[in-house]
């Protein structure tokens, strides 16, 4: 009788496993090149590839031996390691970032009259970028075994960050399916080229307007837009046209090759960024990389549950910027010895001599886990992309610090939410700082304000994480999304703004208006001769 009922729970069972197994979607491990970009960019790339391993994919990251933050990880990914030519040079990117920054506070420091001196020195910089990503692609397209090597890998498909497109001609070249992980293109935000960004109502990111803009306001997006166009024609993408009629063929330039790319995972989400066009190939993945927060540290907590009914403010400046010039820096000590909050500053320098007995320096803190924790009121930031996410994610008000990049225009948009406070190293004072923290803290709109952002932000059927895999696992099973794709980036300029079009109807239209005019001309002739011969 037990064998019998044994036997019985045994097909129950066994029926029930097949039944949640057909029920779940099958999908085979895909084999991923990944070409990922330095710096901060890698973080939030890392994080993609983690995710990909646990759902069962294979990743291979391709990267060079100059890089900052990439390095060999067996555990997580297969690497290819390129030689850095001598052509690129030897400055790491950590070097030219930190000599951008310091030339940066210099200018904020010594008031305005330095800053077109500086923006030229921004241009020159990113066009030796530019340069300096041409040599390194030369120096792949010149290694014939590590083409070969990636030919005989069978990649199902590339993804890549193609603010530098050395990812984009390499899908192109190999014919593989492409997913961007994608803020920036080298020519800008990567909306613009992609889909119509109407200049009415589309802000140029970096000129701090809204998307309810005044006459004066619409003209100067619209030059701001000119001049962004002009850039990428005719100073960025004949640097890239180059080496793609040389290795990619005479039909090809960068513009339509990076345009051809499968999915776009923009790490966007609307309640940050303005409302604009879209495109269908386009997914939001904005604050993919957020999570809840883990317990902390036993040094971590035992500080934090010190600062008592206060709570805490976090600092960092993120991945690129581990410390300021010692007066900066005992300006910001001052203030965060003046709060009667306990501070964490993630701080690699010298010790300021004026730090508060409320402040932990720490080379490296756990972030996400910190903007987690109940007690945090305030995060002092630089305004990174990824900062600010997990800023909204946490529901935590910010202080921000810009200094370089798209960090003003990041918080600039947080700050027209009232969520921010926006304060600049040109003016800064300790009062300042003072100021700005006791305000964010003190004023429980800021909170308020952040807090409906998180609401907004979690208030998804799926997570962005979730919906960013999706896409890629979507791409590796169909070998592809052209059906999403538009065919726009085939044509050129005068055919998308139908330029050809509007020649031929205003053509159609003045040779009626001048068939108009001469067949009245005649008429009139034909009326007055008529009356000369009544007369």
């Amino acid at each position: 009788m037990e064998d019998r009922a044994w036997k019985s729970w045994f097909q129950v069972a066994y029926t029930l496993g097949i039944i949640a197994t057909l029920s779940c979607p099958i999908t085979q491990g895909a084999n991923i090149l990944v070409v990922p970009v330095d710096g901060s960019h890698w973080v939030n790339m890392r994080i993609l590839i983690e995710e990909l391993k646990l759902r069962g994919h294979t990743a291979t990251v391709l990267y060079f031996s100059s890089s900052w933050y990439i390095k060999e990880r067996p555990d997580l990914y297969q690497s290819i390691v390129v030689e850095t030519p001598e052509s690129a040079g030897k400055n790491t990117t950590e070097d030219i970032v930190e000599r951008l920054v310091g030339k940066a506070l210099d200018v904020f420091q010594n008031g305005w009259m330095p800053w077109a001196k500086f923006l030229f020195e921004m241009m020159q910089f990113m066009h030796s970028r530019h340069i300096w990503t041409r040599e390194l692609i030369i120096a792949i397209y010149e290694n014939k075994s590590l083409l070969k090597q990636i030919e005989n890998a069978h990649f199902d498909l590339l993804l890549t960050d193609p603010i530098f497109p050395i990812g984009a001609i390499l899908a192109y070249s190999f014919k593989l399916p492409s997913v961007y992980n994608v803020r920036w293109l080298s020519s800008g935000e990567a909306h613009f080229p992609l889909a119509p960004s109407p200049p009415s109502y589309v802000p140029i990111p970096g000129s701090q307007l809204t998307d309810k803009m005044s006459f004066l306001q619409r003209t100067q997006n619209i030059i701001l837009n000119l001049l962004q166009t002009y850039s990428s024609k005719f100073m960025i993408h004949p640097i890239y046209n180059e080496v793609c009629h040389r290795y990619l063929g005479p039909d090809t330039d960068i513009e339509m090759i990076l345009l051809r790319a499968d999915v776009w995972l923009v790490r966007v989400d609307f309640i940050f960024e303005f409302p604009r066009p879209t495109m269908p190939n386009i997914v939001y993945i904005g604050g993919f990389q957020c999570k809840p927060s883990k317990p902390l540290a036993a040094e971590f907590e035992e500080f934090v549950q010190s600062s008592g009914e206060h709570g805490i403010i976090v600092m960092s400046l993120g991945t690129i910027i581990s410390s300021l010039p010692m007066q900066i820096t005992m300006k910001i000590a001052e203030a965060f010895a003046q709060v009667p909050q306990k501070v964490i500053w993630r701080h690699d320098g010298k010790i300021p001599p004026n730090i508060g007995n409320n402040t932990l320096l720490a080379k490296w803190i756990p972030q996400n886990d910190l903007l987690g924790h109940p007690k945090t009121r305030a995060f002092i930031s630089h305004g990174g992309t990824n900062g600010v996410y997990e800023a909204i994610y946490h529901g935590v008000p910010v202080v921000g610090i810009p200094l370089l990049f798209d960090q003003f225009d990041n918080l600039f948009k947080l700050e027209t939410r009232g969520a921010a406070k926006v304060i600049y190293v040109s003016t800064m004072q300790s009062s300042d700082l003072l100021q700005a923290l006791n305000e964010v803290i003190n004023n429980t709109s800021y909170r308020d304000n952040m807090q409906k952002l998180s609401a907004l932000h979690r208030d998804q059927p799926e997570s962005p994480m979730e919906r960013a895999i999706f896409w890629i696992e979507y791409v590796a099973r169909h070998k592809g999304a052209a059906h999403l794709r538009s065919e726009s980036y085939r044509l050129p300029w005068y055919v998308y703004y139908c330029v050809d079009v509007m020649i031929l109807l205003l053509s159609l239209l003045l040779m009626v208006t001048v068939l108009t005019i001469l067949l009245l001309k005649k008429l009139c002739n034909i009326v007055r001769k008529k009356k000369q011969k009544i007369q």
